[in-house]
């Protein structure tokens, strides 16, 4: 039989396309187009980006595509979905959004030469259609179920599939504990990834979608694959850090996030001279907060003031900002440092929800280090930002505020002698933060709520129920050099050594290259050296 040339020409194009993103340090990846071979090779660069979010450069690879060929509609796809910095961190704005629909109706006034990019186009249309009228969950369900639809019409379009299961997990609910779209994008995406193993969406969206206690070991392999799947965007060397956080795998965190921050600074002196980068202060989150953990406070004081540092970002993110609160606030509550903690300074942005990372520091502060009046203030001023988040159609994140509000309460309560009421506000505190997930906005929860409740009954001289407490909050934030310093302390008050001396001996490996004067570190290997 006589091989069909035009067949054996597009099989060849396609494999020199496929490794085109490759060689640049990207991924392996393929789209077919209807487009110039030179469009093509710019689009498959492009998508490659939108898979490692790697914004805004995206859409200049998928800009180049379409100068290339003025024919090729498809290319308006890839600038319209690369408007989105970050699809999982939203609301986006209306200056996103607008731009994403006008790429679209670029696209649709061209005309796609195929079907099947007619129909790649209309589902993301919907995505932007009328984002001035329309809420954006309506929209995200929409375009999920465009994506699914696509998915079904088009079996063997692994990219649709690919999309579909990154729509699942925009469309997921915090609230959702049955995690019904997680598991259903995993399961897309592992049988993707058999056949695909270094495609670097699987491997990034597979970090996304298993991003929480229960689910993160499953994670694991993908994380440790994706840094070198593609080595030259700085969102997969970070991305593998949710999953080492989340299983508290410290160093790991440090290494991968050191490396992002060095990629990240590079695109900002490029792109936005005298600014740092959106992600940078993301990247220095996971680091500061790696590095307390294992007690290296010497490196964590230097990314708290490079943090510090930081007086303006490439561009307005919601993740810039509740970073460049966080880092302060967790090198000041980690170390137990109220002072330090009460003096934060609020960074004075536009995101309610970073601001009040601050003023819950300032009012754990204020409380523990006994200026109730003070801590009362912050109290207050964490009501305003709740409102103004409710006002502006942010549930979570008023949600988040609640739990911050409740907590220091809860401490104003227990300064003012009201032991009852103390735990009333605590509980509530660690119940209503165990009924939403974090959000990867942030690099973990701030001060883990049940492990403030743990600290909470220890006070109260209550060391069996805090122990219970402590070990509820190590299953979902192992590894964490407080929660394992509480379960010792409260094992030993309640009679428990051997306990005690697993814990113990636990913070005492975690902490072995520690250079803090940590009453924790210094207490762990007093004990281990009396046995």
């Amino acid at each position: 039989m006589k091989p069909n040339l035009g067949t054996f020409v597009t099989t060849l194009l396609a494999g020199t396309f496929a490794t085109a993103a490759w060689s640049q340090g990207l991924g392996r990846v393929h789209f077919d187009t209807s487009c110039t071979p030179q469009a093509q090779e710019k689009f498959d660069r492009g998508l490659a980006m939108v898979h490692s979010f790697y914004y805004p450069d995206s859409i200049q690879a998928f800009t180049e595509a379409a100068a290339a060929d003025p024919q090729c509609a498809i290319a308006y796809w890839g600038v319209a979905i690369s408007q989105r910095p970050n699809p999982l961190i939203l609301p986006l704005t209306p200056t996103i959004l607008k731009n994403g629909l006008e790429a679209v109706e670029k696209g649709k006034a061209i005309g796609a030469k195929t079907e099947r990019e007619r129909d790649w186009l209309a589902a993301i249309e919907l995505y932007y259609k009328d984002y001035d009228k329309v809420d954006q969950t309506e929209r995200g369900l929409a375009y999920e179920k465009a994506m699914e639809t696509l998915m079904q019409k088009y079996p063997d379009d692994s990219e649709a599939a690919i999309f579909h299961a990154l729509a699942l997990n925009e469309t997921a609910l915090h609230s959702d504990k049955t995690y019904a779209n997680q598991l259903k994008a995993g399961a897309i995406l592992e049988k993707i990834e058999a056949k695909l193993p270094d495609h670097p969406g699987v491997l990034h969206y597979l970090i996304h979608t298993y991003d929480y206690p229960p689910l993160a070991q499953r994670a694991l392999d993908a994380a440790n694959r994706y840094a070198g799947v593609a080595p030259a965007a700085q969102h997969a060397q970070h991305m593998p850090s949710h999953t080492y956080s989340m299983l508290g795998l410290w160093a790991q965190s440090v290494a991968s996030n050191t490396k992002s921050r060095a990629i990240a600074q590079g695109q900002a002196a490029r792109l936005w001279p005298g600014a740092a980068s959106p992600g940078e202060p993301h990247y220095l989150d996971f680091m500061e907060y790696a590095l307390l953990q294992m007690g290296q406070e010497g490196a964590a004081k230097q990314l708290r003031d490079d943090s510090n540092a930081i007086k303006k970002l490439g561009f307005e993110a919601v993740y810039g900002y509740t970073a460049l609160a966080a880092v302060p606030a967790r090198f000041a509550l980690e170390r137990q440092a109220w002072k330090e903690a009460a003096a934060l300074e609020p960074r004075g942005s536009q995101f309610p929800q970073a601001e009040a990372i601050t003023y819950f520091a300032r009012a754990m502060g204020s409380a523990r280090g006994g200026d109730l009046a003070a801590a009362g203030r912050e109290v207050d001023k964490l009501k305003e930002l709740r409102a103004a988040l409710e006002s502006a159609s942010q549930s979570y994140w008023a949600a988040q505020v609640e739990v911050q509000m409740l907590a220091a309460s809860a401490w104003i309560a227990q300064g003012k002698g009201d032991k009852e009421m103390a735990l009333k506000l605590m509980r509530a505190a660690a119940d209503l933060e165990d009924s939403s997930q974090k959000h990867i906005a942030m690099e973990n929860r701030l001060y883990p709520m049940r492990e403030l409740l743990g600290d909470l009954l220890l006070e109260q001289e209550q060391p069996g129920l805090a122990l219970t407490e402590y070990e509820t909050s190590l299953v979902s934030t192992p590894n964490r050099l407080r929660g394992l310093y509480g379960a010792a302390k409260a094992a030993k008050a309640a009679n428990q050594p051997e306990k005690a001396t697993a814990y113990f001996r636990k913070l005492g490996e975690m902490t072995k290259d520690a250079d803090a004067d940590r009453v924790e570190i210094s207490e762990a290997r007093a004990s281990l050296m009396q046995q």
